[in-house]
């Protein structure tokens, strides 16, 4: 027995929802205008604070990298980034992965789209991607723009080093960009939290705000000392091992320890989602 499967002239599954398409989109949203303005203007706010309160000062003899913030602009960048890796970042990744399918669901118009027809894993794909690059292109806005008003308040220069020592300019740009890629692969585990409640929720709160909710406990549970080498298997555990690549001597092994732990977790959150929307009903 043969099945005849009728297909439209010209349709091709490939050619749905184009990515450029879902990204112009998703561009256009006012969320993600708030949230590049939000980026944008965390440098601004640090140098006002530094204006107002002084340039920071050691404590203790001890100097950190928040001492050097206003020694050139590679430390101000740096700085930048170490006060909103634990958090603040988490909520761009959070909001882009996560809002994507479920504000297609709470809109009801996630059902006009699968019967357009685009097929369910190339919807997933593209809103997928699209979600990626707009997290990695908020985790690059911030140094750039700190960068840049770094450059104008304090001068291009060397990064100089709490340890001692200080590091060319153009290291010290290769070592912030490695920095930035670190930094995206740890939000991983987020983006792939987010994604897969997204695909079970019709509230797009529901799944960014689950996310974020879910980033803290790992950082609340790193932080209980009492659970020992259990917490090499938490990502929050490695996420502030890109200091080891602000060093002379870089060191790669947290990094590349912190890397395994967070794509291993994001493919299997990346996977449950695609097999659970696979199978789900849509309704709305």
């Amino acid at each position: 027995m043969s099945t005849l499967t009728e297909v439209a002239s010209g349709y091709q599954a490939g050619r749905t929802l184009p990515v450029r398409v879902e990204l112009v989109r998703q561009l256009k949203r006012r969320r993600t205008i708030v949230m590049g303005g939000i980026l944008a203007a965390l440098p601004f706010v640090l140098l006002i604070a530094f204006a107002i309160g002084g340039e920071p000062g050691g404590r203790n003899n001890q100097v950190t990298l928040m001492d050097t913030a206003t020694a050139s602009a590679g430390n101000f960048a740096a700085v930048n980034l170490f006060v909103s890796a634990g958090f603040l970042l988490v909520i761009p990744v959070a909001l882009f992965c996560g809002d994507t399918v479920a504000s297609e669901a709470g809109w009801s118009s996630l059902r006009y789209l699968l019967a357009a027809p685009v097929p369910r894993a190339r919807l997933l794909w593209s809103k997928l991607v699209v979600g990626l690059t707009l997290s990695l292109a908020a985790m690059i806005l911030l140094p750039v723009v700190a960068l840049a008003v770094g450059t104008a308040a304090y001068g291009w220069g060397p990064l100089e080093l709490p340890t001692g020592g200080t590091l060319d300019s153009g290291t010290a740009a290769q070592r912030l960009v490695v920095v930035v890629g670190f930094i995206f692969v740890s939000q991983l585990v987020t983006a792939g939290l987010a994604f897969w409640l997204s695909t079970k929720t019709d509230a797009a709160l529901g799944a960014v705000g689950g996310a974020v909710g879910l980033t803290i406990i790992g950082n609340v549970l790193d932080a209980v000392t009492a659970l020992g080498d259990w917490r090499d298997f938490l990502p929050a555990h490695w996420q502030f091992a890109w200091a080891d690549a602000v060093q002379p001597d870089p060191e790669w092994a947290g990094m590349l320890q912190g890397t395994a732990v967070s794509v291993t977790y994001a493919l299997v959150l990346f996977a449950l989602a695609f097999r659970g929307f696979a199978r789900k009903d849509i309704v709305s």
